[in-house]
């Protein structure tokens, strides 16, 4: 199985070093580091590990995580992953068992389904999630508890979705397609830890406010599309 992992990043220089260096070499394919115009060294850290650098000027989450995906090489597997070392990378086999015993077509790596370090991640970012957890669950039937960014999905599943969210809609767009869509969606609890460096979004009340906004609004608007087009739901 090939498996591409990417990881977005705009000056990251104090983590993607050892992100990189935990990612299981023996499970891993290549390794796509998008980076936004980092002034700190980042690309060249990522290039001398042995990452495949992709400069993308242009800003937004959603856009990197796109531009990786149209530049992975025929992966069986994408698994998306921050270049801040709040998860994992060791755990990177949890989000890819289910996928590999034909369990699931996505996988979503949960924050807050197992122990992580306090006040990792912040009050008003994990209220924001579970929030959209819960109209997720309402409106969509699927049960989760997090929108987290460690995630994993097959690659013929991902074409499908046409994903084309380019900022905040990143974190909901595959969640939200793929249940409509009738696609596999499992939760996998992860480790979640501090970040290195300060977040560009929950980092901030105002960063964090408005991701939840585009986030809430989208999630409603999808339900809405849906139901006036008549789509049956999947159970």
């Amino acid at each position: 199985m090939r498996v591409s992992v990417i990881i977005p990043t705009h000056n990251e220089a104090q983590s993607i070093a050892r992100v990189l260096a935990d990612l299981p070499a023996d499970i891993v394919t290549e390794v796509l580091v998008v980076d936004s115009n980092s002034t700190d060294g980042t690309p060249e850290i990522a290039s001398k590990m042995g990452a495949r650098v992709l400069h993308e000027p242009r800003r937004g989450y959603g856009r990197a995580c796109l531009t990786g995906l149209a530049g992975a090489s025929s992966p069986d597997v994408v698994v998306f992953l921050d270049g801040d070392y709040s998860d994992r990378p060791d755990e990177l086999p949890l989000l890819l068992a289910p996928i590999i015993d034909d369990r699931a077509d996505i996988t979503l790596g949960s924050r807050l389904g197992k122990q992580s370090v306090h006040g990792a991640l912040p009050w008003h970012a994990a209220l924001g999630n579970r929030l959209a957890a819960v109209l997720i669950r309402l409106l969509y039937g699927l049960r989760i508890s997090d929108l987290g960014p460690f995630r994993a999905g097959r690659a013929d599943v991902l074409r499908q979705l046409e994903l084309q969210e380019n900022t905040y809609g990143w974190a909901v767009e595959i969640i939200l397609k793929g249940t409509l869509a009738g696609f596999r969606i499992v939760e996998v609890p992860v480790s979640y830890y501090p970040r290195i460096g300060k977040s560009k979004i929950s980092g901030t009340l105002r960063g964090t406010v408005g991701a939840a906004w585009f986030i809430l609004f989208l999630i409603l608007r999808y339900s809405f599309r849906d139901r006036r087009a008549g789509m049956p739901r999947p159970a």
